[in-house]
């Protein structure tokens, strides 16, 4: 009797060469999808490819502003993912192109071919902000389920793993610097969340086992202030520095002169967004419209960083903590 192989689903991810991107990847190999990773400069991409068996994994090049790019980059896909978004903008990567125009771009091409849409956004997406990123985020969630009914949107808090521009930046600040600067008192609260865990969510959408036309809010375990979260990464790389806080006018005055930078260091868009509480809203909770929907156990910040923040200490991974 003559077997019948079953193709592996295809699977198109946007900015599947970020951050939490190369974690999606990883995440829908494992499970045997074929992926094709869709990244402004796929020569770039090169180290995704050992995530994964011999020609499972593809990278071509889309950028969301181009449309038939976009369209070319979902033929043949059963499930489309988008990951794609901006801190900062700069030359044509603005805020709009991106994060609103960019999701319906991806949304539209998607219903076009008849896939499945996961969008990935951001805890504090909202209309009425002040903050270009959130309200843009918050554009872009709309656009997508205006166009994808079905649609699975996730919301996560700040996401921290390896390669994050959280901790990392922190703890690398605090190797040549005595003061580390806590903007606005440092009272702002976060939900840390762990780049697996988002992952893990992404991928199970991909499984059909997310319902979708629902906002979900990814967030960790514990609700942390910056203060916290800055003291939470200094016990790990075993350094005292001086938490000195910086009143949001002088904030917004810092940001307007490291706003100038190439890439920069602080935005007056950034200080905006951090006068939001960047957590888990009491609403979604009571309609399980979070990990619990999912069956998914979120790791606490503890539990993780001190796996990729050793490099940061004195002596590395040989530093005694606590020791004088």
């Amino acid at each position: 009797m003559t077997e019948i192989l079953q193709i592996p689903k295809l699977v198109t991810v946007f900015g599947g060469s970020g951050f939490v991107g190369r974690h999606v990847v990883r995440a829908l190999a494992k499970r045997g999808y074929q992926v094709r990773v869709a990244c402004r400069r796929p020569d770039l991409a090169g180290f995704l490819q050992p995530l994964g068996n011999v020609g499972q994994i593809q990278v071509m090049q889309a950028n969301l502003r181009v449309r038939w790019s976009v369209d070319q980059a979902v033929q043949d896909a059963h499930h489309v993912i988008n990951l794609v978004g901006i801190l900062y903008e700069s030359g044509r990567q603005r805020f709009p192109a991106v994060q609103d125009f960019g999701a319906r771009a991806v949304a539209e091409a998607a219903r076009a071919v008849g896939a499945d849409l996961t969008h990935v956004s951001a805890l504090g997406a909202d209309l009425n902000s002040e903050s270009n990123y959130a309200r843009t985020k918050a554009l872009g969630e709309a656009a997508v389920l205006e166009t994808v009914a079905d649609a699975v949107v996730y919301r996560p808090s700040i996401v921290f793993g390896p390669e994050d521009q959280f901790f990392n930046r922190f703890a690398n600040l605090a190797r040549y610097s005595p003061v580390l600067p806590l903007i606005g008192g440092g009272h702002t609260k976060f939900q840390p969340v762990y780049v697996g865990d988002v992952a893990e969510a992404v991928a199970r959408s991909v499984d059909g086992k997310v319902q979708g036309g629902k906002i979900y809010e990814l967030g960790g375990p514990q609700v942390l202030t910056f203060r916290q979260c800055m003291e939470e990464m200094l016990q790990v790389i075993d350094r005292k520095r001086y938490l000195a806080p910086v009143p949001w006018s002088l904030a917004y005055l810092q940001a307007a002169v490291l706003g100038l930078l190439p890439k920069p260091l602080l935005t007056k868009d950034q200080v905006t967004l951090l006068r939001s509480d960047n957590v888990v809203s009491a609403e979604a909770e009571s309609e399980r419209r979070t990990f619990a929907a999912l069956d998914i156990r979120p790791e606490t910040v503890g539990a993780i960083i001190p796996s990729y923040l050793w490099r940061f200490r004195q002596a590395g991974q040989f530093t005694r903590i606590g020791a004088v």
